[in-house]
């Protein structure tokens, strides 16, 4: 059984340790002590809580698709060097980097606040944008 202390425990859920002592005290987290005497976490249900609580943003596109991992989120920078493109976004808690075609990033009319989604297939990322009218 792997078990984290309260501070690793806050860091892979992105809040700070009072938080975790707070969810421990509430009981909506367990804590142990381990072989130190310093409190600690199990995690597999660390990383069901993370799973559970796991805020994502609601993908703009309305597009079904069969790809399951589908970021929505905001474009944060965009470099145009040549014929590619680099595009940063924030999706929730994580930062997504897109490489693709200068001239899909021209069509796309990605800019630093444009709302887009990233699909992600094993080490290609693509991006969808809602058209503006």
């Amino acid at each position: 059984m792997t078990q984290l202390r309260i501070s690793d425990a806050a860091q892979f859920l992105g809040v700070s340790d009072d938080t975790v002592r707070r969810w421990i005290s509430d009981g909506r987290l367990s804590a142990l002590k381990n072989s130190s005497n310093r409190a600690v976490v199990d995690g597999r249900e660390l990383a069901e809580l993370a799973q559970s609580s796991a805020a994502s943003l609601a993908d703009p596109s309305g597009v079904k698709s069969s790809s399951r991992n589908r970021f929505a989120g905001l474009v944060t920078d965009v470099a145009v060097d040549g014929v590619m493109a680099q595009v940063g976004m924030q999706c929730g808690p994580f930062r997504v980097v897109s490489l693709m075609s200068a001239e899909a990033c021209r069509e796309l009319d990605l800019q630093p606040g444009s709302l887009a989604t990233a699909s992600v297939k094993a080490t290609m990322v693509t991006v969808d944008t809602v058209p503006t009218d």
